[in-house]
């Protein structure tokens, strides 16, 4: 193993002096590689974190360009990095703060196609992705190379963070034997994410990599950590391999990587799976529907919050969590054209509404947003 460097020596001191990583543990951490799955919320304190801490070898994985609605919680990334790749502004700032640090960028999408060789010459993988299908693919081929792969999720004010280490304890599949029903979990786009959130979990996630990394303490194998920002407050919730569970069971069913979109109901697009897509309107042909049809219905379906920050000029206000004690509000007859923020809220609505006995249903297609970029440049957007 290779002496550390004079520089290195001052540079990781902080460390060297801590028995529990002393001059070996340092030298663990520097012929380490880490792999990123997301340069996002998660990401960024990841990256941070963990080129400070002197890990030899990074590769972060993203296809992702950098917007003002990352600045709140992503904090790799800089207001003048708009419009840039996320992997080449958050490997720009890692080797600003540690140039020793290698750092490989794959901006990609992850993939079956993709993921295998990807991870294979890592010894830790990270999952900051922010979706299911990533999240069962990046548990499906870490078991099949056996590789730890550090969890972690966020959502408004809630995170969480565990390692599912191959053949030592749980995996994904074992925690979530299905995914959940499409658009039932909203996204941070759709619910929001408290800006430190990200921070914490992420930090998490990178204290975990680094135990694995010099065998020290105890990981959070077979430990799911829940942490509640508004009550700070931390739970931990023991998890078992589940003998049935398809990938790491006794007797696993799945032995190679499966088409993720397919299993979780989502398109080839990432958007959640239509059911109803005869209802579809795009923004263009929501404002000829309302200006051919005076009595039409322009129902929002968002939380009242969200409707203060933006709304569309002559819409009716009934949150979706509200729709099925206040339907009566709405008249049968009329023609009812219902929005959120993407899309996913509104088609909920519309199944609500034909239980009450609607039929003269439609909904604008990308939500208030998709408005925005179409019909209304000058609209707010969030």
């Amino acid at each position: 193993m290779a002496q550390l460097t004079r520089d290195q020596i001052l540079r990781y001191s902080r460390h060297l002096i801590m028995p529990e990583v002393g001059i070996e543990g340092q030298q663990k951490l520097r012929d380490a590689s880490i792999l990123l799955i997301g340069a996002g919320g998660l990401g960024s304190p990841l990256g941070l974190y963990l080129a400070a801490a002197g890990v030899g070898r990074l590769g972060i994985v993203d296809f992702d360009t950098v917007d003002f609605t990352n600045l709140q919680r992503q904090i790799i990334h800089r207001t003048e990095d708009v419009g840039r790749l996320k992997v080449e502004s958050a490997k720009e700032r890692i080797n600003a703060i540690n140039p020793d640090v290698e750092v490989q960028t794959f901006n990609t999408k992850i993939s079956r196609e993709n993921i295998m060789d990807i991870i294979k010459d890592y010894d830790v993988v990270i999952d900051g992705t922010d979706n299911f299908p990533t999240r069962y693919l990046v548990n499906d081929a870490c078991i099949f190379q056996k590789k730890p792969n550090i969890y972690g999720s966020i959502f408004r004010f809630d995170g969480q963070a565990t390692v599912f280490f191959p053949f030592k304890g749980p995996c994904y599949r074992c925690l979530y034997p299905e995914p959940p029903p499409p658009g039932m979990v909203p996204s941070c786009a759709e619910g929001g994410v408290l800006g430190v959130l990200p921070g914490i979990i992420g930090v998490i996630q990178a204290t975990e990599a680094i135990k694995l990394i010099i065998g020290k303490g105890e990981p959070l194998i077979g430990r799911l950590l829940i942490y509640n920002a508004l009550k700070m407050e931390f739970r931990e919730v023991r998890l078992r391999r589940s003998q049935d569970c398809p990938v790491c069971g006794d007797h696993p069913t799945v032995k190679a990587l499966v088409d993720y979109d397919e299993f979780c109901g989502v398109t080839r697009g990432g958007e959640a799976e239509v059911a109803h897509s005869e209802y579809d309107l795009g923004p263009s042909e929501v404002k000829r529907a309302l200006e051919q049809d005076r009595k039409a219905i322009l129902l929002d379906v968002r939380e009242a919050h969200e409707y203060d920050i933006v709304h569309i000029e002559g819409s009716t206000l009934i949150p979706l969590s509200e729709l099925h004690l206040r339907a009566n509000e709405l008249d049968t007859a009329d023609t009812i054209i219902t929005y959120c923020h993407h899309g996913q809220r509104s088609l909920q609505a519309i199944k609500t509404l034909e239980a009450f006995g609607f039929k003269k249903l439609k909904h604008l297609r990308g939500g208030i947003d998709a408005w925005a970029c179409e019909v209304d440049d000058e609209m707010a957007r969030y």
